[in-house]
């Protein structure tokens, strides 16, 4: 019966939500209604402006945490007021009671008169009832805006979009907040903060034109008016997610409502600022903000709101610190203030994009949001309206203390540092059983931002976002790789889906370079097996150049592409992580493989792999080895599998160039110097180095290799390896085929020689 009635709710609630296209096209009023929202705040009770006009007028501290405790205690009533919310419409009901709000906005505007009138008791009774009014009209307006921004939002892109939003709302906040200082450095007299209520108001009513643009939020009688919700509302409160979200998100409002309000005060009273450099701290909150939003949004959308959230919780806990010991009373103090408003402003948009994404996206059930956003709203409301009471009382409590300890000073608001500190990391405890949106780790998510460079990172990623031709496109993936950072995985894994080959290309060039990750091993598996054998050739590559095992079974299973140019390059590869389980096959491969430049491949990975007995295998391949290229990659195989492959290569490179009888004699030297070591003194093998090198020198190199076929042998073999051994006479032999034709075959026995022993 409940599954029938939870099928029956949802099947509702598609009816009346709006599409996806709705909602993006109604985002931009989302914008404008939020932007006006941020100045009639700033201009009014959320801003520092409103705090210091309260402190002006005579209340002390505990009043004006009486005030301000009401703009959230009254939030409990969403409990009582979402059932009737949800009835008349989310939509209507904000449009309503956000407009009628403003009311009470401009009576205010009649208290610097009721306080010439009947005084600060007077003036305290006449701001608290339309204070009260404001917050009973507000807390029903968001009891419906809290459901409806889960609709009007599409979770797809809601940390991106929440952090645009923030950005305009901040530049909105900014422009407030810098005319709000002017205005409040004009004047020591009440009238400043009138002109500022006032304009508050007119921005007040401009959100609520701005609202009536957006999609959504019609009433929905099926769901949820079939009675009082309190049926909704227990069901949320057995959500052990939930509840821990709360009482996470709790212990976070009941430390920073209180420092939000009482840093104005702070730092007037004990830092020394003035009222209009008070006012302007609020800008470094607000550049910090948008200069970080977009980067939270983005990695709360990529890799999950709650490693974010609990970064800014972290951030969070620093803070306080920074208000302990800094200087006082000096003119480096308004600097050091603005820069710790920096970093609180990146804190704060870490923490509320997090929590706020999480939120909507994964712990309230869409079905139930009404429910769960009238508990989430009115237990913010009670701890919110709680912690400025107790902490208003407490700062006049401790009024008089003053002293200081070394570095850290000492006065009424250090209570509210200390508890800053500690209880931001007592709730990273709690926070550990709300369900996550996605399994990136705190630990993960930080790692991320430490490995490979975070800023190449971040200006590649633009760059790509921003790219409008294969050409740029193509410069933008190269730099993507260059960051080696875990930041541009996904934008790598995009370029792989190019249609535009180059792109493509490169996309596997750089994920070359960006280090092991399992979504890019994949990808270029999957680039393996399509039918492009381009691409396949430099994916495996690819695979090799990664140096990850669990590359390894794509590229065994690539030995059986149809492609030879595959083939190939997954045996190199397979030869470069090291891979003996393939040693088998490419012995069997060596002499069943029609196609000769296979076998030089497999040839050159049993090399790399250091097989001794593939050895004679490799000896005939070489024999029959139709080019230089050929010549050197499979006389290099045997070289490595007998040692020293850097004195091998550095040999042939030499012999390969315009002068090959010089770099010859000069190896011949070199190697008579060791004949000692090889128990070979007799005085006619010492000449016949020296006429052979003699003779090198002079250019005359079919003479030369003859002499080296002498000098083969006649040298000792007491000492050598079996393999050295084959070896020694498989050049002997087909010096005598090709003479001075074959170099590569005189480099193999020259470097044979120098190995001396060979296990």
């Amino acid at each position: 019966m409940e599954s029938a009635e939870l099928m029956n709710e949802v099947a509702a609630q598609d009816q009346i939500e709006p599409t996806t296209l709705e909602k993006i096209r109604g985002l931009p009023w989302v914008l404008a209604m939020d932007a006006s929202l941020a100045i009639h705040a700033r201009f009014l009770f959320f801003g520092s402006s409103f705090v210091l006009f309260l402190n002006q007028i005579g209340f002390n501290k505990t009043q004006i945490g009486g005030l301000l405790s009401l703009l959230p205690f009254l939030g409990l009533t969403a409990l009582f007021s979402a059932p009737w919310v949800s009835q008349r419409g989310v939509k209507r009901v904000y449009l309503t009671f956000f407009g009628s709000r403003n009311i009470f906005v401009f009576l205010l505007l009649l208290s610097p008169a009721v306080y010439l009138r009947w005084g600060t008791t007077g003036a305290f009774l006449y701001i608290a009832v339309l204070m009260s009014f404001y917050a009973l009209f507000r807390a029903i307006g968001e009891t419906g805006r809290y459901p409806w921004q889960q609709e009007y939002i599409p979770n797809s892109i809601r940390g991106k979009f929440t952090a645009t939003d923030n950005i305009i709302a901040n530049i909105a906040r900014l422009i407030a907040v810098s005319f709000a200082a002017y205005v409040v450095g004009l004047s020591a007299d009440l009238e400043r903060f009138m002109l500022l209520f006032g304009l508050g108001g007119i921005f007040g009513l401009g959100a609520v034109w701005a609202a009536t643009r957006i999609p959504g939020g019609a009433p929905n009688p099926q769901v949820e008016s079939k009675r009082p919700d309190f049926q909704g509302i227990a069901q949320s409160l057995k959500d052990r997610s939930f509840i821990a979200f709360l009482l996470g998100v709790g212990m976070l409002t009941l430390i920073n409502l209180p420092i939000f309000s009482f840093v104005p005060l702070f730092m007037r009273e004990e830092v020394g600022l003035t009222d209009s450099q008070v006012v302007w701290l609020q800008t470094g909150v607000l550049l910090a903000s948008m200069g970080t939003g977009y980067l939270w949004g983005w990695a709360s959308d990529r890799y999950g709101s709650k490693p974010v959230m609990l970064s800014g919780v972290i951030a969070k806990s620093i803070l306080p610190v920074f208000w302990l010991v800094m200087p006082r009373g000096v003119s480096l103090s308004f600097l050091f203030a603005m820069l710790i408003s920096f970093w609180q402003g990146l804190a704060a948009q870490g923490w509320w994009i997090g929590h706020t994404r999480l939120l909507f996206v994964r712990i309230v059930p869409t079905q139930k949001k009404t429910a769960y956003m009238a508990v989430y709203y009115a237990w913010i409301g009670v701890v919110g309206g709680a912690s400025r009471l107790i902490s208003g009382a407490l700062l006049d409590r401790f009024a008089g203390l003053s002293r200081q300890v070394g570095i850290i000073h000492i006065d009424a608001y250090t209570i509210l540092w200390v508890a800053g500190i500690l209880v931001p990391i007592l709730s990273l405890l709690v926070f550990r059983f709300v369900r996550a949106d996605s399994p990136v780790s705190l630990g993960e998510f930080a790692g991320k931002f430490i490995h490979g460079n975070v800023f190449v990172a971040a200006e590649s990623i633009i760059r790509y976002q921003f790219a409008r031709d294969e050409e740029t496109t193509v410069a933008a993936t190269e730099r993507l790789g260059q960051a080696h950072s875990p930041l541009t995985v996904d934008e790598l894994l995009a370029t792989l889906e190019d249609p535009r080959f180059n792109v493509r290309f490169e996309a596997i060039i750089s994920i070359a370079r960006h280090g092991p990750d399992v979504r890019l091993i994949d990808a270029l598996a999957k680039v393996l097996r399509q039918s492009e054998p381009a691409l396949g050739v430099a994916a495996a590559w690819a695979l090799g150049r990664l140096g990850d095992p669990r590359a390894l079974d794509v590229l065994r299973d690539g030995l059986d592409s149809p492609y030879r140019s595959i083939r190939a390059h997954c045996a190199r590869a397979l030869g470069t992580l090291g891979d003996e389980t393939v040693v088998p096959q490419l012995l069997e491969l060596l002499d069943t493989e029609p196609d000769f430049q296979q076998r030089v491949a497999y040839a050159a990975t049993l090399g790399k792999l250091r097989v001794q007995p593939a050895i004679p295998k490799l000896l005939s391949l070489l024999a029959h080895c139709p080019d230089w290229e050929s010549q050197q990659t499979t006389a290099l195989s045997i070289g490595r599998i007998i040692g020293d492959e850097h004195a091998f290569i550095q040999l042939l490179g030499q012999v390969g160039s315009s002068d090959p009888g010089t770099a010859i004699a000069q190896a011949l030297l070199n190697l008579k110097k060791d004949l000692d070591g090889l128990d070979a003194g007799e005085l006619d093998l010492m000449v016949m180095f020296d006429e052979t090198s003699e003779t090198f020198a002079k250019g005359d190199l079919p003479e030369g290799v003859t002499q080296l076929q002498e000098i083969i042998t006649v040298l000792p073999r007491e000492g050598f390896g079996e393999y050295c051994g084959i070896i020694l006479q498989a050049c002997q032999d087909q010096m005598s085929q090709y003479g001075a034709q074959r170099l590569d075959i005189a480099v193999l026995a020259l470097h044979t020689i120098q190995m001396g022993k060979c296990a």
